[in-house]
């Protein structure tokens, strides 16, 4: 589902200048799969150019979620993690054992949330759901 999100060019439309820096911690998270935390996000940006301090990325992820670039998740392993902020919505199942992120759309489940907030007397205008499980055990 992940798909893949430029996000130098998603700078240049919002005015925000572009470091040599920033190009590479843009290139980074434009390709990760996965969402990185910061110091995940260090460690592939500097493997690209060494003279990258942790304290750029996190100046630079700060910077791209002002602008909107970035949306920025907590799944409660006290560690923020990162995405490009997605054009279509969608909701994450985190395996809890493991940290991997599975990211998942369910028509219905939109529905559902839709008709809650009006039964509420709301119109949604946003949402973020985040499932926690364990992986079934599976017969052998």
């Amino acid at each position: 589902m992940h798909q893949a999100i430029d996000i130098e060019a998603l700078c240049a439309e919002r005015g925000l200048r572009i470091t040599d820096q920033r190009r590479v911690i843009a290139k980074v998270l434009s390709e990760s799969t996965d969402h990185p935390d910061v110091e995940a996000l260090h460690e592939r940006a500097s493997a690209v150019d060494p003279r990258i301090s942790i304290a750029t990325v996190y100046r630079t992820v700060r910077l791209f979620e002002e602008a909107g670039i970035l949306d920025r998740h907590d799944f409660g392993d006290g560690r923020a993690r990162y995405e490009a902020a997605p054009e279509a919505h969608h909701d994450h199942l985190i395996d809890v054992e493991t940290g991997r992120v599975i990211e998942f759309v369910d028509p219905e489940l939109e529905a559902l949330q839709r008709q809650i907030a009006e039964k509420l007397g709301y119109r949604l205008v946003d949402h973020r759901m985040e499932l926690f499980g364990v992986r079934l055990e599976r017969d052998a």
